[in-house]
């Protein structure tokens, strides 16, 4: 079957280098830890994309490949870190649930899966990919984690889920309400990394940023962003799960980088269930999609 990407056109698309300087793509881990690739808030994309206008300059590179791993079979494990998730003002914690429940096996996903490996292996879009939720709540997590803290939490999820061995895991670790890594809805919505042979993501409390992680994006309601940032890390994950050894393009940005905020994000059907998600980078017609 011949598979179609939908173009988005007419996007105002980031120059990669200038995504970087307004705290997207990749940055330097902290505490000796990998490096992290940021999901930044919508002002710090707002203002690049101002300083890509004035010299007329526009995203049409594509992501190559750095001889690393995909996500052949993506199996999402959802941690809900620390004692503080007795309070969900927002319920992210259902949404979230939902989402993953959904996600897997629709088209918007898809558009991953033109992303291969060494020896040609694609990209996996499978459904079911939330294979377990854990509240780990037996104590108070950091007020605010390091990247250390945060890894640690991932490797401990790891063993809970008696996962570590499956390359093909990603662990969402989410913060709760009040409680974030520090540069959190200033300069960034959240970032994912790895720690050793484990891939994760530091997901805190998105509608606590306000606007500036997505609430009310593009009119899309108060909750929107808790969607569009996680779809974003999800998709970004599968296609470089240990940054930067799987797909970036020349300036380090992801598959979500560059299509990151724009007006193509949109309430799209998963499954059957509607969630607000952007656009992904599409290789085959170097621009943005929203199906394949």
């Amino acid at each position: 079957m011949t598979k179609r990407f939908l173009p988005l056109l007419g996007l105002a698309l980031l120059p990669a280098s200038l995504l970087l300087a307004q705290e997207g793509g990749e940055r330097k881990g902290d505490d000796d830890q990998p490096s992290i690739f940021i999901h930044p808030t919508v002002e710090a994309m707002s203002l690049a994309r101002a300083a890509a206008a004035k010299t007329a300059r526009a995203v049409t590179t594509n992501l190559t490949y750095h001889n690393g791993k995909v996500e052949t079979a993506p199996a999402v494990y959802l941690v809900f870190y620390g004692s503080q998730w007795s309070s969900d003002p927002s319920g992210e914690a259902a949404i979230l649930q939902n989402f993953f429940s959904h996600v897997g096996g629709s088209a918007w996903a898809n558009v991953d899966t033109q992303y291969t490996q060494t020896g040609g292996v694609h990209a996996g879009n499978q459904t079911g990919v939330l294979k377990g939720v854990w509240y780990d709540n037996a104590a108070a997590a950091p007020t605010h984690p390091t990247q250390s803290q945060l890894a640690a939490e991932a490797t401990k999820a790891a063993t809970h889920f008696a996962s570590a061995s499956n390359v093909n895991a990603q662990y969402v670790i989410a913060t709760a309400h009040g409680n974030s890594a520090s540069g959190f809805g200033t300069q960034y919505c959240a970032w994912h990394s790895s720690t050793g042979n484990i891939s994760y993501t530091n997901l805190p409390y998105i509608t606590d940023a306000g606007s500036s992680c997505g609430a009310n994006f593009n009119s899309l309601g108060p909750n929107a962003g808790i969607t569009i940032v996680e779809g974003h890390e999800f998709s970004e994950t599968v296609t470089d799960p240990f940054p930067s050894s799987g797909w970036v393009d020349s300036s380090g940005a992801e598959i979500g980088d560059k299509c990151a905020w724009t007006s193509a994000t949109s309430l799209q059907s998963l499954n059957g269930a509607s969630f607000p998600v952007q656009p992904l980078w599409s290789n085959a017609i170097s621009a943005c999609a929203l199906k394949y």
